[in-house]
């Protein structure tokens, strides 16, 4: 397939996701006012399951883009050839894929474009939509269940508890799903609305009807600059300045959220440590407080040594421990045997990579798989062995909010 690409300079400071049309396939990566927005399907691109399903996906770029033509005259991570993606958590799952959209509107450091992409090789240019698209009433959403009822998932957390007590790991992450439905289609454009407005901090994302708000970057690429954020240890937020204070030097003064939450940087150190001679990282724990939850957070930067691409570096830390647990593969069997669900693409990487090998990733959580008027959320929490199994279920509870409130008229 001959594809020409055309990126121009366009003169547009409305928010990224209304440019978006309300239909024709939508993607989207936003955080800040900055991001990418596409419609239109270019090409899907489909890897297969596997571990090496992120080498196969930039291959497939790769060969997609050797035969294109492109006209860019912007030059910025992002313009020309671009994907936007979401992969499985399950390396033997079906799901990946990269989605190359027909239009992008691009956003980064104030400078706005326009990209199209033409396979039949005679592209135009055509504006974005001239006007958010109305918003129709909506029906209130309802609940459908969850793979694994509270009791059994209760159960499941005293199970890996006693593991961990007795030595058999260090952390495991379980997951939960809750399930919903509606009267009326859920648009997941609006739900990235809603998202936005409501954590403007986080990286809005949609793909393929995966849609959610991610405090969590797995890592970001622009030339040999890379970049990670790691969270893990959570507690609640007040309303009362105070309360909420108390409540974020509780966190961090916790030797069972510290704990966990050093398994999971070091986990990300391990494998950026190898490829960064000036890795840089926080000595300690930050808070970082959203709307709904506060996190113990650790920022990683530095410059790799050699070339690498972004899904490159993305595959050899997916998944860290902040989703899966150490040892990863004991963790992963533990998770295979106790969660009870499919976790599908949830707490899996969902981003952007253009030709240049430059992008950013996250991990997919605070996220619903939209299907229709159905839906899936998804919540987890990491078990260690001070974990106790109330306190946990509660955690999920209000990470689950976060979708949940989205979804409500």
């Amino acid at each position: 397939m001959s594809l020409r690409v055309v990126t121009r300079r366009l003169d547009d400071d409305r928010p990224l996701l209304d440019l978006s049309p309300a239909s024709h396939d939508p993607v989207a990566w936003v955080r800040r006012g900055e991001g990418l927005v596409g419609w239109g399907v270019a090409a899907r691109l489909d890897p297969g399951p596997g571990d090496e399903r992120f080498a196969r996906a930039e291959t497939q770029l790769h060969d997609l883009g050797r035969d294109a033509e492109v006209d860019d005259e912007v030059g910025l991570p992002g313009t020309g050839l671009v994907a936007l993606g979401a992969f499985t958590f399950d390396a033997g799952a079906a799901g990946s894929a990269l989605i190359v959209p027909r239009v992008v509107v691009g956003r980064r450091g104030g400078t706005t474009w326009l990209t199209t992409l033409d396979p039949d090789g005679a592209a135009t240019v055509p504006g974005p939509a001239t006007t958010p698209p109305l918003t129709p009433p909506r029906d209130r959403p309802r609940f459908a269940g969850s793979s694994k009822p509270d009791l059994r998932w209760l159960e499941a957390v005293a199970i890996a508890v006693d593991r961990l007590q007795a030595g058999d790991l260090d952390k495991v992450v379980l997951a939960r799903d809750h399930a919903v439905w509606s009267q009326e289609t859920f648009d997941p454009l609006d739900l990235a609305r809603r998202l936005t407005a409501r954590f403007p901090s986080c990286h809005t994302f949609v793909v393929e009807g995966l849609v959610g708000a991610t405090p969590e970057l797995l890592l970001a690429r622009d030339g040999d600059r890379v970049t990670s954020r790691v969270l893990a240890g959570t507690t609640g937020r007040s309303t009362d300045e105070a309360e909420d204070a108390a409540l974020g030097a509780a966190l961090l003064a916790s030797d069972k959220d510290r704990h966990e939450h050093q398994l999971a940087a070091d986990s990300v150190r391990e494998v950026l440590a190898a490829r960064c001679a000036d890795l840089q990282h926080d000595p300690e724990p930050r808070l970082l407080r959203l709307d709904n939850v506060q996190h113990l957070a650790t920022l990683f930067g530095g410059h790799l040594d050699r070339s690498a691409s972004v899904l490159e570096v993305v595959a050899e830390l997916h998944p860290t421990a902040a989703v899966g647990g150490t040892p990863r593969d004991r963790a992963l069997e533990v998770i295979a045997e106790l969660e009870g669900m499919d976790r599908g693409r949830y707490a899996a990487p969902v981003g952007w990579i253009d030709a240049a090998g430059d992008g950013e990733w996250a991990i997919a959580l605070r996220c619903a798989e939209l299907a229709g008027a159905r839906a899936r959320l998804f919540a987890g929490v990491g078990i260690v062995a001070a974990s106790l199994p109330e306190d946990e279920l509660e955690e999920t509870r209000l990470k689950l909010l976060a979708m949940q409130a989205a979804l409500e008229p």
